[in-house]
């Protein structure tokens, strides 16, 4: 524990103006220091005294009360929780990171190669057929992944001269970025990565519930693991270290080695009371069954109106605002065509969707993501999967996210003409479309799901991006830079130019890179 003191104003530190005492503090189990931060607004005790004060004992009684009984649910906020989370699908760390208050980071698809990684495969019980072809497609693309990534690697060679000040290595690894980057379209979404986050205790309460309500078998096994990690031991990186010191102390005393032991060894659980009635949500899983049929029996068989890959959205009443995006999430149509039908709706039957959003919600159910409406600046955006992933990172704002699907189509970089791989990419894109319809149909457990994993990276997804002004330029300069990714580059200018052209008079304040401008492939 370092301490810091500041001196006071008049430097005299005098009961009538203390000396203000500033200090950090390492060492304590999370839900431990939740207790001693929470017991500010509670006892006059300061923070060190509370904590000699606490015992894990006396920290879970006081949680059980505060914070299921009396409904305090801020106390979780001030226990902080470091988790790793490895070998789950690029799908299932897209649903973990769909978290607002989520700080974590994700395997790159820019500079780490993801042949070896390996691949979620679904349960298809007893369907054979079903499961070959998915493993067929699944090694398809990653072959095309291979094959492409080294295609594309010597064509950015050929055409991009390596400076005489530059190494190699580095030479080499910047280019192998680019193509990673080109590469990225093929990795299906089954592809294994890692994640590592640091949550507090609520944020991973709601999250565990949100896993384990979810539509796909694999992210209810993953709340399960996670819901386990925060009840049982952590792993200690000192343990090794520390270990080797209790037997050293114990050669030489052993009645001291065992209380060294007990005291340094321990195991030490980090939310062991905050986090074990994180259950599936009823609210979520009701509601989403109740939408899916409105949105379906809305739209019927009508076919998605053509629409720009990034649309401003106009102004509107909050009620119809509310009814198209609970509506959104639950089909595959582009903002407007919802909003549009649901205009044409009685006030009753606009109604009775908002209803239907919160009619099973619980006591302490926080309202669906769809609530959180009234932003000035809303963009319905159609881009890749795999640049999506990207923007997904932009948790300012407001995201609702609608399904994997093909029916959008998929994107092809530029470059692929150029090296001689076009033709490869679409036939092995075209394939793999046909087999996720094939799965889809499947007699298997959750066939339409499961073949969500054999979806590339290069499909399209829409997803609605709620924010306010500084948000959308925000994004529109970070995002639109030279040496971002050439997906969400176009995606952030277009948001530029849809705002510029709504508000001409704000695109002023906006210090975006012009996407048209050539790039070099060697300034990372």
């Amino acid at each position: 524990m370092a301490e810091v003191s500041v001196a006071p104003i008049n430097g005299s530190g005098t009961a009538a103006n203390p000396t203000t005492e500033v200090y950090a503090v390492f060492g304590a189990e999370p839900e431990v220091l939740a207790y001693a931060m929470a017991k500010y607004s509670r006892s006059s005790l300061s923070m060190k005294e509370s904590l000699k004060e606490i015992s894990q004992q006396k920290a879970e009684k006081f949680l059980n009360t505060f914070y299921f009984q009396y409904g305090h649910r801020s106390i979780a906020d001030l226990a902080h929780i470091a988790l790793a989370i490895e070998k789950l699908s690029i799908l299932a760390a897209i649903v973990v990171a769909d978290e607002q208050r989520w700080d974590g980071q994700e395997r790159s698809t820019r500079y780490q190669d993801f042949r070896k990684s390996g691949y979620y495969a679904p349960d298809f019980g007893a369907d054979t057929q079903a499961r070959e072809l998915y493993g067929k497609t699944i090694a398809s693309l990653f072959s095309a992944y291979e094959s492409i990534s080294e295609k594309t690697f010597r064509y950015l060679v050929e055409i991009t001269p390596k400076p005489s000040d530059m190494k190699q290595e580095a030479y080499d690894r910047t280019l192998r970025a680019r193509a990673f980057d080109i590469a990225r379209y093929l990795l299906p979404l089954a592809t294994n990565t890692s994640l590592g986050e640091i949550v507090n205790a609520r944020t991973l309460e709601m999250q565990v519930s949100h896993l384990l309500s979810h539509t796909h078998a694999e992210v209810r096994s993953l709340g399960e693991l996670l819901k386990k990690a925060a009840l049982s031991a952590s792993y200690n990186v000192n343990h090794y270290s520390l270990r080797k010191l209790v037997d050293e102390i114990r050669a030489v005393s052993p009645e001291l080695g065992q209380r060294a032991e007990a005291e340094l060894l321990k195991d030490v659980r980090v939310a062991p009371t905050l986090v074990k009635y994180a259950d599936p949500n009823p609210y979520e899983m009701e509601t989403r069954r109740e939408l899916r049929q409105m949105a379906a029996e809305l739209m019927g068989k009508a076919a998605p109106d053509s629409a720009p890959p990034v649309d401003l959205l106009d102004d509107e009443p909050v009620e119809v605002e509310l009814a198209t995006t609970l509506l959104y999430e639950h089909c595959a149509y582009p903002y407007r065509q919802i909003r549009n039908a649901v205009e044409n709706l009685r006030e009753p039957q606009r109604r009775e969707i908002v209803d239907a959003g919160l009619r099973h919600r619980g006591r302490h159910d926080e309202m669906l993501r769809a609530f959180r409406a009234g932003q000035q600046f809303r963009f319905d955006i159609l881009m890749d999967i795999g640049g999506f992933r990207d923007m997904h990172r932009h948790r300012r704002c407001i995201q609702i996210e609608q399904e994997f699907t093909t029916q959008h189509g998929y994107d092809a970089p530029e470059e692929l003409r150029s090296a001689g791989a076009l033709d490869s990419y679409k036939g092995v894109m075209d394939d793999t479309a046909a087999a996720v319809q094939t799965l889809a149909k499947s007699t298997s457990p959750e066939a339409a799901e499961n073949s969500q994993y054999a979806i590339p990276l290069g499909f399209r997804k829409r997803t609605l991006f709620k924010m306010d002004f500084a948000e959308a330029v925000y994004i529109s300069e970070l995002r639109s830079g030279p040496a971002g990714h050439f997906s969400y580059r176009n995606v952030a200018y277009a948001m530029y130019e849809e705002v510029k052209k709504k508000h001409p008079a704000l695109a002023q304040y906006f210090r975006v890179h012009d996407v048209r401008e050539p790039v070099d492939l060697l300034k990372r």
